[in-house]
């Protein structure tokens, strides 16, 4: 049974007419009759007495013609509820963030939503990869902001922008020297990483040719923390591109781009599969587009909103 059946036989209980009745629903006529002779014979009832002209409902079509009507009230009220949803502008958005991230979009997004959207409501966690997926799973959270590819099938993927990374290097570290630093040049010689539940952490490992295991003095909790640790004891880090507009003047003496491959990372807006509120995730994604820099914004989201 189908709500299309059920469609056809009120109509043909409006119209007492096959062919008025099919007009009236865009179809053929013998396209109409099979479909309700299918629903007659799958409730082993005759809903329609044909002999009469126009044709009328048998007394057991009645009652199946009055529950379909409210079946099909009911069916249009919940297209309603999700049609409301998905143009919703205003109401509560649960957004998480990962904290290589948040430092470079949380100050201006906030400032961006109370400037441009008084009714969008965000409350906002900061927290690790790790702990984010499962939120958003569980639907704790409506969307998170995080790097990817993350490869999860229960959750969707919207990239959002692509950030390069970037080293910043000790004047007594021997990579000072170089205008620019090949891939192949980074390697664990007093190189600083932040722990290992940030995902920048295995990013700058896989970008070092370094396993997993590497080890070093201290691990930092914050890219601050690394590059005030390079300032103190030498050596060197990689930060990703967003951070430059925190350092200082002096410290930008210390960046030096890295090429070949350039190494970037892809940060994206990350819904569960099941998100159905549209114009309130494009309200979140417009404002997020506001904070970062217009050459790193996917080219996709300049010319199109998200569909979902």
């Amino acid at each position: 049974m189908t709500l299309q059946q059920l469609e056809y036989i009120v109509a043909l209980e409006k119209h007492g007419h096959f062919q008025l009745a099919a007009d009236a629903c865009g179809i053929t006529q013998p396209t109409l009759s099979a479909t309700i002779a299918k629903l007659e014979e799958e409730l082993d009832t005759i809903i329609f007495d044909r002999r009469k002209h126009p044709i009328e409902p048998t007394d057991a079509g009645k009652k199946v013609l009055a529950q379909a009507k409210v079946v099909l009230f009911n069916s249009a009220q919940l297209k309603e509820i999700v049609l409301s949803e998905r143009e919703q502008t205003i109401g509560d958005v649960s957004l998480g963030v990962i904290p290589t991230i948040a430092p470079y979009i949380l100050p201006g997004l906030i400032k961006e939503v109370h400037s441009h959207n008084e009714g969008l409501n965000l409350h906002i966690t900061e927290a690790s990869t790790a702990n984010l997926i499962p939120s958003l799973v569980k639907a704790q959270l409506d969307m998170a902001l995080m790097a990817t590819p993350l490869s999860n099938p229960d959750l969707l993927e919207i990239p959002i922008y692509y950030e390069k990374f970037v080293a910043y290097v000790s004047p007594s570290h021997r990579l000072y020297k170089k205008s620019q630093i090949h891939s192949n040049d980074l390697t664990g010689e007093q190189l600083w990483i932040l722990r290992e539940e940030h995902c920048l952490s295995n990013q700058v490992l896989n970008l070092c040719q370094l396993a997993s295991n590497y080890s070093t003095i201290y691990r930092a909790g914050s890219i601050t923390t690394l590059i005030n640790i390079v300032d103190q004891n030498g050596g060197y880090t990689v930060i990703p591109e967003l951070h430059l507009s925190l350092l200082h003047t002096d410290q930008k003496a210390n960046i030096r781009p890295i090429v070949e491959p350039d190494p970037v990372r892809e940060v994206s807006l990350v819904i569960r599969k099941d998100y159905i509120k549209e114009k309130l995730l494009n309200l979140v994604i417009d404002n997020i587009k506001r904070v970062i820099p217009d050459h790193m914004i996917d080219s996709r989201l300049k010319k199109y909103a998200i569909k979902i």
